[in-house]
């Protein structure tokens, strides 16, 4: 008899003898040998030099500091009007479909209850006694997307997100392939919010890792805009160096602090303006020389902004916001949120992209190519991203904020049908065991998902793209029968590049009024047009991979 093993905990590095030792960064953490840490972004200085005529006039009540007389430049462009995003990379292929998220077949009225046969839904592991049913047994619908009600993922979430009736929940998942085990997917949507106007108070960006993406997975190269890139922050005290203001407003006040900060601005300003350019022996040198005026200038006024601004550090610190931590009714306990590296990850980026500090950020959760020959390694993981999950919008609940939230892994993993009796307990939250552990990896069975937030409620905000009485957009795309993805049901399902698109137009529907450089209303395809057109169709196909409307 062979002897069980203990299962893993969350932590805990993945080893296994049919994969190569990792090399690479993304290897390396989708095996849970290297963790991610939170990450913000912030403007390439250098980016000044490469399109001088793109800087913009500060807001401020100087007008000396502002305009063309002072320094053209940016530091806070004040909360956006749209909907705050963050997605969530699960390094490695961890299982989203059915176990987690119910899928079923391409259906016109529901496709989450369009359900697979026995054996379709044994690959993605759930037994014959676990089938959701159109008695809804299995099924829960708290969020309004459908999940298996053990599912682990709900669980997480359900235990942090403790008022889903506060306000408008829903969202929809679409069934997609993408490859295992591997970074190269072009999954992460960062720089296409980006490029619709998403800004924040102090990044556009944010993301969870020192890469191009700011993920683990790629990001299109469609939008990608070096003066965006992620930089890396591990911990809260990173996100505070973001608005540093130094020791100057510790040894005077803040509005002392501001007049300091304004008159060396005021005196660079003045004394820049005088310097005459080279003679123009270089091509483009006068504007290049200009642009360094600018650089150094700006740096002056962004330093007297973020004291006006950020001076009481408290603000943007995840660590003293007690809907966070510390308060009576907080989202995570003192000694969880100190204990859990991942949890504090969290909830800095959330803390930073809820409050507008940044536009739009990604979590990377490492360790989610789980298939161990057990069930509860890959639970305890769900879990914990769950909770991770609802963290976020729970903090947007309390703080009256919408979001959008995307979840997507490279690939996925398969069941063979043997079972894991064994239960999952962590922080009070119990996933039941008995079901199928997995055995391998899957592209086959993969797909992504996304939930909406609206603190208002679902009768004065956001609706589904075909009316309330038509649901079937829950699911965008399906499975066949036997629980592979059906590669025909949508243009992303068999194509990583088309299924970003699709959340691309998934999140241009939740924000009306978005504007074109030249200031005409936004399109789908007048903002894909800029990157050389889409594969997602006509205006009536466009409708139908398109979940809700009208957030914003």
């Amino acid at each position: 008899m062979t002897k069980k093993r203990p299962p893993l905990h969350p932590d805990a590095p993945l080893h296994f003898s049919d994969h190569p030792r990792p090399v690479t960064r993304r290897q390396f953490i989708r095996q849970g040998l290297l963790s991610g840490g939170a990450m913000v972004t912030g403007p390439a200085l250098l980016s000044l030099f490469m399109h001088p005529e793109e800087a913009q006039a500060l807001i401020s009540d100087d007008p000396t500091l502002t305009g063309p007389a002072g320094a053209d430049c940016t530091l806070a462009g004040g909360p956006s009007a749209m909907v705050p995003f963050i997605c969530f990379d699960l390094a490695g292929g961890a299982n989203l479909a059915a176990s987690n998220v119910l899928v079923g077949q391409k259906s016109n009225v529901d496709g989450q209850m369009a359900f697979l046969n026995a054996t379709g839904y044994s690959r993605m592991g759930l037994p014959a006694n676990r089938l959701p049913d159109s008695t809804l047994t299995f099924v829960d619908s708290t969020l309004g997307l459908k999940f298996h009600s053990q599912s682990a993922l709900l669980a997480g979430i359900k235990s942090k997100f403790t008022n889903p009736n506060s306000g408008f929940i829903d969202g929809a998942v679409i069934p997609a392939r993408s490859d295992n085990d591997t970074g190269n997917n072009p999954h992460n949507p960062l720089y296409g919010i980006a490029a619709m106007g998403m800004t924040g108070q102090v990044s556009t960006l944010i993301g969870s890792q020192n890469s191009d993406s700011g993920g683990n997975s790629l990001a299109p190269t469609l939008f990608m805009n070096p003066s965006a890139r992620p930089t890396k922050v591990s911990q809260p005290s990173d996100v505070t160096g973001l608005v540093d203001t130094g020791n100057l407003t510790a040894v005077m006040s803040q509005a002392d602090a501001v007049s300091v900060m304004e008159t060396a601005a005021r005196i660079s300003i003045d004394k820049t303006s005088s310097i005459k350019p080279y003679p123009n022996s270089v091509t483009d040198f006068a504007a290049k020389n200009k642009a360094l005026q600018e650089m150094v200038n700006c740096g002056y006024v962004k330093a007297a902004s973020i004291a006006e601004t950020f001076g009481d550090i408290t603000q943007i610190n995840p660590s003293t916001d007690q809907f966070i931590v510390g308060g009576t009714n907080s989202i995570f306990t003192t000694a969880e949120y100190n204990g859990d590296a991942e949890f504090r990850k969290t909830a800095s980026v959330m803390k930073m992209v809820v409050s507008n500090f940044a536009g739009a950020g990604c979590i990377t959760m490492g360790g989610y190519d789980y298939h161990t020959g057990d069930r509860t390694t890959g639970d305890a993981r769900d879990l914990r991203a769950g909770k991770c999950i609802g963290a976020c919008l729970q903090y947007a609940a309390l703080k009256g904020s919408k979001l959008m939230i995307y979840v997507y892994s490279d690939g996925s993993v398969f069941s063979d049908g043997s079972l894991d009796m064994n239960a999952v307990t962590n922080g009070g939250v119990t996933v039941p065991g008995g079901k199928g552990v997995w055995t391998g990896d899957s592209s086959t069975t993969a797909c992504s998902f996304f939930l909406v937030y609206d603190p208002l409620t679902k009768s004065t905000k956001i609706t589904p793209a075909k009316g309330a009485a038509d649901q079937s957009h829950h699911q965008i795309g399906g499975f066949t029968a036997a629980g592979a993805v059906d590669t025909s049901s949508t243009p992303g399902a068999g194509n990583v590049n088309q299924l970003v698109q699709m959340v691309w137009l998934n999140y241009m529907a939740l924000n009306t009024g978005l504007k074109n450089a030249d200031n005409s209303p936004m399109t789908f395809d007048s903002f894909m047009a800029n990157a050389g057109g889409h594969g997602l169709g006509d205006a009536t196909s466009q409708d139908s991979l398109t979940a809700f409307k009208a957030a914003v």
